[in-house]
């Protein structure tokens, strides 16, 4: 099923790309607005207000990155960063700023819309279900997460954490104890029709972690289970 008229904003300034993208994602049925430098991006995030953005990190007047830092100020609309192949600097500065996902050029149209469907469908069934999620605040240890209000407060000090690592978080600790294999972190998180690589999950376990352990090196609350997955640990005793 298409997500027929739904509004993407395409911030590129390779006109090659550009008119691929636009011709492409119309036949998908998405309306398209072209943005071709980072400081125009946000104008007509502001003109057109779309519901997805694809954002190319190296731009024009400003950088994709602080294009997506400014845009997650004001909105939660699904962000996917496209970075040059190989850039992996760009894919973990992007997600630490709060992109949903990452493409890679040169990309398949077919993946890309892949990709753009399945973090539109994640903001329409909002957050992540299955795998034991428990409703209102969550304490363990000395982590509490509330997801109705988006806070974290750690040993009493309130956090911030971009809405994947929450979700992420949320996810962990409501199965605290038990360990969750890498595929259903990625299909509550990312959606079960997501189709890029791991990299994205471990991603953001190492930024939870440097924001959580006392020592993130060596972990003592994600732990990871050789060749399973990841538990968050209950206290012992």
């Amino acid at each position: 099923m298409h997500n027929t008229g739904q509004m993407v904003l395409v911030v590129e300034d390779e006109s090659s790309y550009v008119e691929a993208l636009r011709i492409g994602l119309v036949r998908e049925g998405f309306r398209v607005e072209v943005a071709v430098d980072g400081i125009e991006a946000l104008d007509r995030f502001d003109i057109v207000r779309p519901d997805l953005v694809l954002l190319d990190v190296m731009l024009p007047r400003m950088s994709g990155i602080d294009v997506c830092r400014q845009l997650r100020k004001r909105s939660q609309v699904p962000i996917i960063m496209i970075t040059a192949k190989s850039a992996e600097i760009d894919t973990v500065v992007g997600l630490e700023v709060g992109a949903d996902d990452y493409v890679a050029k040169p990309y398949r149209m077919r993946e890309l819309v892949a990709r753009m469907r399945a973090v539109l469908r994640r903001r329409d069934t909002g957050a992540p279900t299955g795998a034991a999620l428990t409703p209102g605040a969550i304490t363990v240890g000395d982590v509490n997460l509330d997801p109705d209000e988006h806070r974290v407060v750690l040993a009493g000090e309130e956090m911030s954490l971009p809405l994947k690592e929450f979700e992420l978080l949320h996810l962990l600790l409501a199965n605290a104890g038990r360990v969750l294999s890498r595929d259903v972190l990625i299909d509550r998180v990312w959606g079960s029709d997501y189709v890029g690589d791991t990299k994205t999950l471990d991603v953001h376990i190492k930024r939870l972690r440097a924001k959580i352990e006392p020592d993130p090196a060596h972990p003592t609350r994600i732990t990871t289970i050789r060749g399973l997955g990841y538990r968050f640990e209950r206290p012992k005793g």
